[in-house]
């Protein structure tokens, strides 16, 4: 029997954190064994903002690396780059002609980055949940790893794929049943280490966007500014951390961090930790990530110091990537009515 297919992936825009690795990548890893796997890095989403071209391509070049370094195995998941896979544009364009507006104008995320850029908003900012929904239907993807903030994107991808394409364009075998066009994928929700906050706020999201770069752990920080960076770390004057307070949301966050950096169970860290102060836990916690992170930044190290290696890996992907995916867009190109 087939394996389920998972898809994501992460822009290259800023350094990955330690949210993408425990609420995203650390998961991905483990699907690794279980389902058949495909990790973009979504480069082609980097430019909807304002972008540096200098390093785009570094910047794309060094999130593969740290997908390889975190424990995604080439062998074992088809790990490319997004616009080096040109169907991924075609579709998108294809799927924007049957997408209703104003289905684009109520994203949430869009809204809220429109309010942050003025009058600089580009029609890619509200046009990219479609790109979105492109690179998941291209793949047949039956599962994407979602957080509570991209739920809406995958809702609208699956509106996409049902009410638009499939609904309107699909042919029909000899017995008059619908032949579905795409497959309409389902969510998947991993609970643990899904939102990690930030250390300068315990109610905001751990972010690349952030313009305080206190505000993270980013996977290359060397010790010395991770120690820095947890030291700084927004506290409360309570002895003593818990799981679960409200009025404590860094005491949580940071408590949690270090379940999941230390690799114990939250009943474990909420027992060894029930009667510090801030002063001893916090360099318990920046010993925890120096450690987690160390065997990372080694791999990281040595995948950069073989160009080669990286871009043939890259190309593998992409060749496995380019087949699936421009099977998926000649079934949508033939049920729209082009010649093939």
């Amino acid at each position: 029997m087939a394996r389920p297919r998972v898809l994501s992936g992460v822009q290259p825009t800023g350094s990955l954190h330690l949210g993408n690795w425990l609420g995203a990548i650390r998961n991905w890893v483990d699907l690794q064994d279980s389902h058949d796997t495909f990790f973009c890095v979504v480069d082609l989403h980097a430019i909807t903002v304002p972008h540096d071209p200098a390093r785009l391509a570094e910047d794309t070049l060094s999130t593969a690396a740290l997908y390889l370094a975190c424990g995604i195995d080439p062998a074992r998941s088809t790990v490319f780059v997004q616009s080096q896979v040109s169907a991924h544009s075609e579709l998108a364009w294809l799927l924007n002609c049957v997408t209703p507006l104003n289905w684009l104008e109520r994203m949430i995320q869009f809204k809220e980055k429109a309010l942050k850029q003025g009058d600089n908003v580009s029609v890619g900012l509200l046009d990219y949940p479609v790109l979105m929904a492109a690179d998941i239907l291209l793949y047949d993807a039956d599962l994407v790893p979602v957080g509570e903030d991209q739920k809406q994107h995958l809702e609208l991808a699956r509106d996409i794929a049902q009410q638009r394409i499939n609904a309107r364009f699909a042919p029909r075998d000899p017995s008059g049943e619908p032949i579905a066009i795409l497959r309409v994928p389902e969510p998947l929700i991993l609970k643990q280490g899904a939102r990690v906050m930030s250390l300068t706020d315990g109610s905001s999201k751990m972010s690349k966007s952030d313009p305080n770069e206190g505000s993270r752990i980013n996977l290359l920080d060397s010790p010395e500014l991770i120690s820095k960076k947890i030291k700084r770390a927004k506290t409360d004057p309570v002895m003593g951390l818990v799981f679960g307070d409200p009025e404590r949301p860094e005491a949580d966050n940071l408590l949690g961090l270090y379940a999941l950096l230390a690799g114990l169970s939250p009943e474990q860290a909420a027992a060894d930790c029930a009667q510090m102060g801030w002063g001893q836990f916090k360099p318990l916690l920046a010993e925890a990530a120096v450690e987690a992170l160390r065997p990372v930044q080694q791999r990281y190290s040595e995948l950069r110091a073989d160009p080669a290696g990286l871009l043939q890996v890259l190309e593998q992907g992409r060749c496995r990537a380019t087949d699936v995916a421009d099977a998926t867009l000649a079934r949508v190109r033939q049920a729209l009515g082009f010649l093939a």
